[in-house]
């Protein structure tokens, strides 16, 4: 089982970026997904999930907020996560990581709540 997350990069603040995760080894199409990040020297943190069928989302509502900002939504048939990015900020500099919940339906916010990691994937926002 791999979760291969890609799409990351040097942006200047104010772009857009995409990220995207795709599985192989196993379908996850009737599990809850999510994006986490985790810049240099700070925990990881949740930044935004998506039920099984893309019907449900959350974001996450810390200080720099990505709601607004960021959409989170998935390809089933195509065993992909996405992640699009808009009016990126230098905060949002960090190693982005997308993660598979297949215990529960509900859209956790803390990393042990999931169970399959892919193996991050750097965004830069240069300011």
């Amino acid at each position: 089982v791999q979760l291969q997350a890609s799409g990351g990069g040097l942006v200047q603040a104010g772009g857009p970026l995409r990220l995207s995760c795709t599985a192989s080894g196993r379908t996850f199409s009737r599990n809850t997904m999510a994006w986490f990040r985790q810049a240099p020297g700070k925990e990881r943190e949740f930044v935004a999930g998506i039920s099984w069928s893309g019907g449900r989302t959350y974001y996450a509502d810390y200080a720099d907020s990505v709601q607004g900002r960021f959409t989170v939504s998935r390809d089933n048939a195509k065993s992909t996560l996405y992640l699009q990015m808009n009016s990126l900020k230098f905060e949002d500099t960090a190693d982005y990581y997308c993660a598979v919940d297949v215990n529960s339906g509900v859209i956790g916010r803390r990393p042990y709540e999931y169970e399959y990691w892919g193996q991050g994937t750097q965004v830069t926002v240069s300011s």
